[in-house]
């Protein structure tokens, strides 16, 4: 991993770790695979963090620039899987 995540330096260092979590949990799903239950308990804390909707989009494309990795696809997939269903991009 050669790039950063996208933070903002306003959130507390909590707030900091759980959205370079949510973002670990987007590469995982691209590289091998995760729960989409985990997915979706991580983009709820995001949420609560980020609640802007043109503000996630921000992140996620600052995100897709930086690694490669599409926040939203994983987000959308984990929505239409079913509990510890393994998603993979």
């Amino acid at each position: 991993m050669n790039y950063s995540y996208p933070i903002e330096e306003t959130w507390t260092t909590e707030e900091i770790v759980d959205v370079i979590h949510f973002f670990e949990l987007i590469e995982k799903a691209h590289e091998q695979g995760v729960e989409a239950e985990r997915v979706l308990k991580g983009y709820k804390r995001f949420k609560e963090i980020v609640p802007s909707k043109s503000e996630e989009k921000t992140y996620f494309r600052e995100f897709e620039a930086r690694s490669g990795y599409a926040s939203y696809k994983v987000v959308q997939r984990a929505n239409k899987a079913a509990g510890n269903t393994q998603i993979k991009l």
